[in-house]
């Protein structure tokens, strides 16, 4: 409930957002918060409320996106390796091995720096997301080749072998329907993980650029601890991305369900 009035309120900024993001009020810099301004303005004299609502648009856009890439990605590896076997399985899982054992967070970050940081804000969105995407499929990969790998001598795959299926029928028509709750499960890991991400690289101004707002830029604001101390409102975008990542965190089905 809590996750979709969130959802409807971000997807609907252009409708609830009281003033658009990019506006700057000059006259109102760094305001309190009043009637006319909710949750204050920023040092431009931009309405936090409306960067929060469509800051949130931004994010919770990005990182079910990108999630949805790894997770594409991931079960074409994992699946392909582990149907093909040999030395096409144990290079797949050289590489998920290799992948997982670089820190995930300063690999994305090294990765970002790494590319032309004076990039357009539409052109900044593309790159993180496909940055989370391109680079978060080890650990799903892993996990769907094992699926797949457990699934290899199942009665239902000997018979699909036995009737002459071949191996892109196995894994459209008999793998995918089968592998559809691990696939989901993993999205749904992911979602949480890659909006963490983004927020890190926002909050380091490697994400997505100015003037589009994103949690990551927002909560660059909370860098100076004696201003949150007195304008505690600051706090809003953190709160809601601790509120979002537990919802998410709830939704992942635990291992008694699933079973």
């Amino acid at each position: 409930m809590i996750l979709s009035v969130i959802f409807v309120s971000a997807f609907g900024a252009g409708a609830f957002a009281p003033r658009a993001y990019g506006t700057q009020y000059r006259n109102f810099p760094s305001a309190p918060p009043s009637r006319d301004f909710l949750l204050g303005t920023d040092d431009l004299g931009r309405d936090r409320l409306s960067r929060l609502l469509y800051g949130s648009r931004v994010s919770l856009l990005l990182a079910p996106a990108a999630a949805l890439l790894a997770t594409a990605v991931a079960t074409t590896a994992g699946a392909s390796a582990a149907l093909l076997g040999g030395w096409s399985e144990r290079a797949c899982a050289t590489a998920t091995d290799l992948s997982l054992s670089l820190p995930w967070l300063f690999a994305l970050m090294t990765v970002r720096a790494m590319l032309p940081l004076d990039v357009a804000p539409g052109l900044s969105i593309t790159i993180t997301f496909l940055l989370l995407g391109l680079l978060g499929w080890a650990a799903p990969a892993r996990v769907v080749r094992a699926a797949v790998t457990s699934m290899r001598r199942s009665e239902f795959m000997l018979q699909a072998r036995a009737s002459g299926c071949s191996g892109f029928r196995l894994l459209i028509v008999h793998l995918l329907p089968n592998l559809r709750p691990v696939l989901f499960t993993q999205f749904l890991i992911a979602i949480p993980v890659f909006i963490l991400s983004e927020a890190n690289l926002g909050l380091l101004g490697l994400g997505v650029a100015e003037p589009i707002p994103s949690w990551g830029s927002l909560l660059r604001d909370l860098e100076n601890f004696s201003e949150l101390r007195v304008n505690p409102w600051l706090l809003a975008p953190a709160v809601l991305l601790a509120v979002v990542v537990t919802c998410f965190q709830l939704l992942v089905p635990s291992k008694e369900s699933a079973a």
